[in-house]
């Protein structure tokens, strides 16, 4: 049977719009290009569903967890796989297999250490976890997951709009002429945003040629300001708030900076490698699947010192900055091509029974390229 009557229908039930809803489009992607039969079981009237739609995909969207659960019952047997890209709502998958009986596969994304037997018993019963590091692969392992297979991210490039970059610079009075530093992280405590005050507070003694754009919202806001306040920072650190297509950023960014103390693999990261933007991070989790050989300057957590180091060696040294962001490009363009990655989707598919062709992997190659570009 042809890989086409293949029918995979991917799960992600997230309100919201971030790296695990991107990777849920980029896997879909990939899927069809390989001609796969894919959809989209979503929440019902939130961002996942609207770009499914936009780009042609057919979707199953639900204003409630209920309605899923009773599409998985009712119509789940359509299905040769169900792809579940969160453990929400891998549990419905779980409690629904009597009645749909499909092949179930679980993409791990995140490095949060897992607990209690219930979790343990629904990912027994996972026909295929999937980790997207070697970081998530060994807590998932030491938890008692057996043969987890390591299947990373794809990073997919679009065209950079700079005109929006800028505008959104002069809209914050920022001098473009300053050496601009930025990151891409909410406000929350595993991303540890307080260490990078302390790290650009660090920098802010050896030189002030340079403002730090800090993209996202959350919890710790306030905190931030009053610290940033505190270290008569205002005039370098600029919280800058939550935007649509931020990595339009990327197109004025000097150095790219993360300072997360847990992260699954941080697909910033692989942002900033693709659009050739030099990198200082720590190597938390699984960006250190990313920050090694040279692609990135890698930095122990909680050191806020070490980052401030790692940017002032990148502003010093023009012929660092290129070297760094040269390895960073190759190896992302290949190790986290779409390409690359739905090849392994398609082997380990394979592996699991369906009837996949692999040939057709090399032959839409191209055409996954041209997607991307």
């Amino acid at each position: 049977m042809h890989s086409k009557s293949v029918r995979i229908l991917e799960l992600n039930f997230e309100r919201g719009w971030r790296g695990g809803e991107r990777q849920t489009m980029y896997t879909m992607s990939g899927f069809r290009d390989a001609g796969l039969n894919v959809e989209l079981l979503c929440r019902k009237n939130y961002p996942l569903e609207k770009k499914a739609n936009e780009k042609g995909f057919k979707t199953q969207s639900f204003a409630n967890i209920f309605g899923a659960l009773f599409f998985l019952i009712f119509k789940g047997n359509r299905y040769d796989v169900l792809h579940a890209q969160s453990s929400h709502i891998l549990t419905y998958a779980i409690l629904s297999k009597p009645f749909h009986r499909a092949k179930i596969i679980f993409t791990r994304r995140v490095d949060f250490v897992p607990h209690g037997k219930m979790t343990l018993f629904k990912y027994k019963l996972t026909d295929q976890v999937v980790a997207i590091s070697n970081a998530i692969k060994r807590i998932l392992t030491d938890f008692g997951a057996k043969d987890v297979r390591l299947i990373s991210s794809a990073i997919m490039a679009k065209k950079l709009d700079k005109a929006r970059a800028e505008e959104i610079l002069r809209d914050a009075g920022v001098n473009p002429e300053l050496h601009l530093i930025g990151t891409t992280a909410a406000l929350v405590q595993h991303k540890d945003p307080l260490t990078m005050i302390e790290a650009i507070r660090e920098l802010a003694t050896v030189r002030r040629d340079f403002v730090f754009l800090h993209f996202g919202k959350g919890e710790l806001e306030q905190q931030m300001r009053d610290k940033i306040a505190e270290y008569g920072l205002e005039d370098v650190y600029k919280l800058m708030g939550f935007y649509e297509n931020v990595e339009d950023i990327f197109s004025v960014l000097d150095i790219f900076t993360m300072s997360s103390e847990q992260e699954g693999l941080g697909s910033s990261v692989l942002d900033a490698f693709m659009y050739r933007v030099p990198v200082v991070s720590t190597n938390a989790g699984g960006l250190s699947d990313l920050v090694q050989g040279g692609r990135a300057v890698s930095c122990e957590i909680h050191q806020p010192e070490q980052l401030a180091a790692g940017i002032q060696s990148l502003l010093e040294e023009p012929l660092k900055r290129e070297s760094v962001a040269r390895r960073a490009f190759a190896y992302t363009t290949e190790r986290h091509s779409l390409t690359c990655i739905t090849r392994s989707y398609l082997e380990l598919l394979h592996e699991m029974g369906t009837r996949i062709d692999l040939n057709v992997v090399e032959k839409i190659a191209p055409k996954m390229q041209t997607t991307q570009a």
